[in-house]
């Protein structure tokens, strides 16, 4: 748990300012975390995108358009689906917020849309992106080929093996795919590599940071654009069982679609949330990715947030099966939920998330990312305990792009292959 100690009436007053609309502040402050911690040479485009961000999303015109492509493009609203094999499983009422079926398979598009558009108004010479499990790349691909701006993407070499049929979606939707083999060749070393290349042409690129983290504007930008799952969810949820969920789960790497889940709930204080971290192989550093439960606070990707450091304070490698949890930060408005006590995180290690994937596909005939399956993993714990509840789980995205890994795993294919004699 964070070691920053608010008093009471403090915390109180972070979360009516959080959910009335002030945080972060103008300094890009949410409470202790959050901020602006970049080179002098990134200052310039920054501020261009705080003055866009408070620009264009009050104004009409550009909300008309991009509600028309989340609506026309996107398919948006996502489906609220009742699990009922599950449900009865697990004793309560299980419901799911289907941003798998949101095009290109995940909530990432949102976010990119949302941005892609901003680029095209700033006049951008292109788009410069990372990505960990290649869902956010595949997004950025995608919108960029829908508003015509060049992109090129920025993926560890680790994550290029295991998220080989995104790579493949990211070329065909003419992105550059650039595998960075430096530092631990994940999300952490593809945002290092960003970050270096929009130093290098802050002017003529824009940068479609993919998660809730980053120098101010970003952590306020995307949540705001992801925001609409919350949204739909909650009046979803309503619409459905004529009430508010008990709880609320959602995986957690950078924080991306747990923030936009949680935030337009977090006035409603019957509702938990409750974000599942990764848990990996053990509690061991460099083990896990669960930034939240032992994490210090430290300065990482521009924003000062809770980080995985060893006892001198260095950023540790981390471990998952899930290449969108493997980051050993978390975005500034989560560090705050859990430092106030309105939220709660937790983790499920890599088998758990794993069991948790067959079962829903057994179950529900839905195949999730193995990121959503640590919310699943969570879930489940969760309800025993909770019997008759009603809980939403973020469904974060489907597992298509997974595969690879699955059939490491599980070798359902390779068995089949070979009584077919195909070795």
């Amino acid at each position: 748990m964070s070691n920053v100690e608010l008093a009471p009436a403090e915390r109180a007053e972070l979360l009516r300012r959080l959910v009335a609309g002030e945080l972060p502040d103008s300094r890009g402050r949410f409470g202790p975390f959050g901020g602006r911690y970049a080179p002098e040479t990134l200052i310039t485009a920054l501020e261009r995108l705080t003055e866009g961000v408070q620009r264009y999303l009050r104004d009409p015109a550009f909300q008309s358009e991009l509600a028309a492509e989340l609506k026309d493009w996107v398919g948006r609203p996502t489906a609220l689906s009742h699990a009922p094999t599950l449900s009865r499983r697990w004793g309560v009422e299980v419901y799911l917020k289907r941003e798998d079926l949101a095009h290109t398979g995940a909530h990432k598009i949102n976010n990119a849309l949302g941005q892609a558009l901003l680029a095209k108004r700033f006049g951008a010479k292109r788009v410069i992106a990372e990505t960990g499990a290649g869902q956010h790349g595949v997004a950025t691909a995608a919108a960029c080929a829908r508003v015509g701006i060049p992109c090129i993407v920025y993926m560890g070499a680790v994550d290029v093996l295991r998220q080989a049929p995104n790579v493949e979606r990211m070329v065909q939707f003419g992105a550059e795919v650039v595998p960075v083999k430096s530092g631990d060749k994940t999300l952490r070393a593809a945002i290092d590599e960003a970050f270096r290349d929009w130093v290098a042409d802050p002017a003529g690129s824009y940068y479609l940071l993919g998660s809730a983290l980053g120098p101010h504007p970003y952590p306020l930008l995307v949540r705001e654009l992801q925001a609409v799952i919350g949204r739909e969810a909650r009046a979803q949820f309503i619409e459905r069982t004529g009430g508010l969920p008990d709880a609320v789960f959602a995986c957690v790497g950078g924080g991306s679609n747990a923030i936009g889940l949680f935030h337009p709930l977090a006035g409603d204080a019957s509702v938990a949330l409750i974000g599942i971290e990764a848990g990996g192989r053990s509690n061991k550093l460099g083990d896990n990715a669960a930034t939240l439960a032992t994490g210090r606070p430290g300065v990482l990707h521009g924003t000062c947030s809770l980080l995985l450091q060893d006892a001198d304070g260095q950023v540790q490698e981390t471990h998952s099966v899930s290449a969108g949890l493997d980051y050993p930060g978390v975005g500034p408005e989560h560090a705050l939920l859990q430092a106030i006590g309105r939220a709660s995180y937790g983790s499920a290690t890599d088998d758990e998330a794993l069991e948790a994937l067959r079962e829903c596909c057994a179950s529900e005939g839905i195949l999730p990312a193995i990121e959503s399956a640590h919310a699943l993993a969570g879930a489940k714990r969760w309800a025993r305990n909770n019997a008759g509840k009603k809980i939403l789980i973020g469904m974060s995205g489907r597992g298509d792009k997974d595969m690879p890994t699955l059939s490491q795993v599980f070798g359902g294919a390779r068995k089949i292959l070979a009584e077919a004699g195909h070795d």
